[in-house]
């Protein structure tokens, strides 16, 4: 399976690795699997197949269930590092971005790569991917970007070197973007890549029970009072949303990750066809968006929020509070009613 991973865009990223003294690997502002596992599973590969140094920078800081992955003493977090990340970038000879296409879209990072010299190669899978990259391989159909790296290391032939550090990230990857393989997006070639990752030794529960079943008492009673106290359903509109200000955050001492895979629930209610999810963050209102079927979220979401994504899952930001936000949001919802209604 080739699809993006042309020959001569192999060929054209080879030469810019093999020329580096010291590469970047980027990712996005509020790391996820896919952003974590692509990234470390990526450096851990480049650092077998070059004598360069390798190096990941995330913009803030990933939570504490993705800090098993392999790779962890090679990443830098542009919060607590700034300076170490500025000079790093600055001085890269390459630098790889993964998981976005937008600058805008790694927070104080973004800046530091808006001026740099060096060449730049894109690994990603989300829609309508900015030109900044010398090389651009981006895929909308494929599950992740970890499923990508895998097919950037296969397209050059060296599978090999896939070991049981890189398949982690890999798998973490696949795996934490496609809801545990039962998002739409998931093909068979993403299940013949978890096969020959378990046939080398990869240990998927493990994985399965490092991102999942390592709850601390505070989230689970977090997620009881969003579902319990802040959930609303519009069965008119086919729509649930939860919301969630600073202050209830702050009560139930939320910690990073702590409401990833919340807005899931609200879109498992029957006959709910679209969920979003409204959070206070730290200068600004984030949002979460899930569909099932048709309704497209990732253009939803680019024409009223600031953000995109794919087409049942994407993201998006305020500059107004939750409330002002969420009463914004409800506004608009009955111009989509009749997108809404499907089963």
């Amino acid at each position: 399976m080739k699809g993006v991973f042309e020959e001569d865009k192999v060929a054209a990223a080879g030469k810019l690795i093999a020329n580096a003294g010291r590469i970047v690997i980027s990712t996005h502002k509020s790391p996820d699997g896919d952003a974590v596992g692509s990234s470390l599973a990526l450096a851990l590969y480049l650092k077998k197949c070059t004598a360069a140094e390798v190096f990941v920078v995330v913009p803030d800081a990933y939570p504490d269930f993705l800090s098993w992955i392999p790779g962890q003493e090679i990443v830098l977090i542009m919060d607590d590092a700034p300076d170490r990340v500025a000079e790093l970038i600055s001085t890269a000879d390459v630098i790889f971005t993964l998981d976005y296409n937008s600058l805008k879209r790694c927070g104080d990072v973004g800046p530091l790569l808006e001026n740099v010299d060096c060449e730049m190669i894109m690994i990603d899978h989300h829609q309508a991917p900015e030109s900044y990259a010398r090389v651009t391989f981006s895929d909308v159909s494929s599950c992740s970007t970890a499923q990508m790296v895998y097919q950037f290391i296969e397209s050059r032939g060296d599978v090999a070197l896939i070991d049981n550090e890189i398949a982690q990230g890999i798998y973490c990857g696949i795996m934490t973007d496609t809801g545990s393989f039962r998002f739409p997006s998931v093909s068979p070639y993403t299940h013949q890549i978890a096969a020959r990752l378990i046939e080398n030794g990869l240990d998927h529960s493990a994985i399965h029970r490092a991102v999942y079943d390592t709850n601390l008492e505070d989230r689970l009673k977090l997620l009881g009072y969003a579902l319990s106290q802040k959930l609303d359903v519009y069965q008119d509109l086919r729509t649930a949303v939860i919301t969630l200000t600073a202050e209830e955050l702050k009560a139930h001492h939320h910690r990073q990750g702590d409401t990833e895979g919340l807005v899931n629930y609200a879109l498992s209610i029957k006959g709910i066809n679209l969920a979003v999810f409204i959070r206070e963050g730290n200068n600004n209102t984030r949002m979460s968006f899930r569909s099932k079927g048709q309704f497209n979220v990732n253009e939803f979401a680019r024409a009223h929020f600031n953000g995109g994504g794919h087409n049942n899952a994407a993201g998006g930001m305020s500059e107004e509070s939750v409330e002002q936000t969420y009463e914004r949001l409800r506004a608009i919802l009955p111009d989509y009613r009749n997108q809404l209604d499907y089963e």
